[in-house]
């Protein structure tokens, strides 16, 4: 497993929480459904970024806890449950293994964030944490193989001329795991469930779209330095170029693989 560094998300929590997609209702309802939560359960939300999901199940869980090993994610997720005064969460900055767990989850969330992790040392510990009739939820929209639109391409040709062709990650470069998720998930302790979600929209702009892209690993603002502004300049007049009015749709799919405890 390649190691990132402690800087992997510096700079991007702000960016983070208020320009990356909130994830669908039926979503939410779909994992209310499938692990009957009724706010007796407990929830934790490992890898909770700023808490996007976190914060959307304080009607439905008991105790939530938040794991997450960027600081300035939390501090932000912090922030956030401040602002919104909903349920009863534990933040915590740091690692599933140094968190110390008082009680057992009856669902786990991990939400785009399973790629960065030791995934089969992970789902070991999760088992123990895990009660029984309970399981784990892996979320995520990787879809390598999706058709690109037009406005699509001609974005991600901008930051491949401005960051580069290597994917940045912290001290390092990123690489996808080659075993897919499920896989990963079969050979753990926990059932396999495989769930494809109904496909839903998004809609950006122009300055969403640079919010979202300096929310990530690679696309951090700190790797432009001074050329923050000759790129944005270029973005947005290439972007106008491709629709007058600077809104772009976008169809999207989440995944859902479940671990069932029996």
């Amino acid at each position: 497993m390649t190691t990132y560094g402690t800087d992997l998300f510096k700079g991007s929590a702000s960016y983070y929480s208020k320009y990356r997609p909130i994830y669908p209702s039926t979503l939410i309802r779909f994992l209310v459904k499938e692990f009957s939560l009724n706010g007796e359960q407990n929830l934790l939300d490992l890898g909770c970024g700023t808490g996007h999901l976190t914060l959307r199940f304080s009607d439905w869980c008991k105790r939530i806890v938040g794991i997450d090993r960027e600081p300035e994610m939390i501090e932000e997720a912090e922030r956030l449950h401040r602002e919104m005064r909903v349920g009863e969460i534990q933040w915590f900055n740091g690692t599933l293994e140094e968190y110390n767990h008082t009680h057992h989850y009856h669902l786990v969330t991990i939400a785009k964030a399973f790629h960065w992790m030791d995934r089969a040392k992970v789902l070991d510990k999760l088992f123990d944490l895990v009660s029984p009739g309970g399981g784990v939820a892996i979320i995520d929209n990787y879809e390598p193989h999706k058709t690109l639109q037009p406005w699509q391409e001609r974005f991600n040709e901008l930051v491949h001329k401005w960051y580069g062709n290597e994917r940045k990650a912290g001290n390092s470069t990123y690489t996808h795991p080659v075993t897919p998720h499920e896989d990963i998930l079969s050979q753990s302790q926990f059932n396999l469930e495989k769930h494809t979600l109904p496909t839903y929209e998004i809609t950006w702009t122009i300055e969403s779209l640079l919010g979202n892209l300096y929310s990530t690993s690679y696309g951090s603002k700190r790797f432009l330095g001074s050329d923050v502004p000759l790129f944005e300049r270029e973005v947005r007049e290439a972007m106008l170029e491709m629709s007058t009015s600077g809104v772009f749709k976008e169809e999207s799919r989440l995944s859902v693989k479940i671990g069932r405890k029996g």
